[in-house]
């Protein structure tokens, strides 16, 4: 979206044009054909590079789930993770001052993901995306607890989300715990029963629990949800399963 100024408007960061303020306004006329040239000149080098095959996208202003189907949602979330691995952000050279103002009053994610709540699992990062993208619900052990449900309902009955990912990680500890299911202090065990079905699936290895608890988190959000399954059936929506690796920061789907 193009945002105009004239000179009773303020500039994106609040300030006074020049023309309201009484600052002469050759200088700023200069320095805004400047901005443009170099928005020209930038964006014509990125299209190159996607031309020459490198998979580099540039900014998205507001990507809204409304055009997007559940496939192109899920190969989204999948693209980004591949750029945010290659050290090939771009979520965070858009401008965020317009992104803000324009999901204000709404948003329209185009996907949803259920994350653990590890500190290593940055999940905007990790899928490169900006603000009113994803629609995020964190738990430790990335489980399907009645209150996580009812959020991801929420996300796709209400607000239209085309793909809902499940995403373990590597070195999770909620699952860690599960495994060697020791006293606990607090209601940590809580999350034991949610796990617990994982680890008698794919026993003490680690990481092979992580991925059954994905998948089994997903089959349940596709199973115990009404408002999941049917949306599922009719083709609306996407439920899937991933694993984050936290040393190459590569995340592979496992369904």
């Amino acid at each position: 979206m193009t945002t105009l100024f004239n000179s009773r408007q303020k500039t994106p960061t609040g300030q006074s044009s020049p023309a309201e303020s009484g600052v002469e306004t050759s200088a700023w006329s200069q320095d805004s054909s400047r901005r443009r040239f170099m928005q020209r000149t930038v964006g014509g080098a990125l299209a190159g590079l996607a031309t020459a095959g490198l998979e580099f996208a540039t900014p998205r202003s507001l990507l809204a789930q409304s055009n997007l189907s559940p496939d192109a949602a899920v190969e989204e979330l999948m693209a980004g993770n591949r750029r945010f691995a290659a050290n090939r952000p771009t979520a965070l050279e858009q401008d965020l001052v317009i992104i803000r103002q324009n999901t204000e009053e709404k948003q329209e994610p185009f996907a949803a993901v259920l994350s653990c709540a590890d500190s290593r699992v940055p999940v905007e990062l990790v899928f490169d995306q900006s603000i009113g993208h994803v629609f995020v619900a964190r738990v430790a052990g990335n489980v399907a607890t009645s209150e996580i449900i009812a959020s991801l309902e929420y996300g796709a009955a209400v607000l239209g989300t085309k793909a809902i990912l499940v995403l373990g990680h590597g070195s999770c500890g909620a699952v860690k715990a599960t495994i060697e299911g020791k006293g606990v202090p607090g209601q940590i065990s809580a999350l034991y029963p949610h796990i617990r079905p994982a680890v008698d699936q794919a026993g003490s290895n680690l990481e092979a629990a992580t991925k059954a608890n994905a998948k089994i988190q997903a089959a349940l959000l596709r199973q115990a949800s009404t408002v999941i399954s049917g949306l599922v059936k009719e083709s609306k929506l996407k439920v899937v399963a991933g694993y984050y690796d936290i040393a190459s920061g590569n995340v592979t789907l496992l369904e």
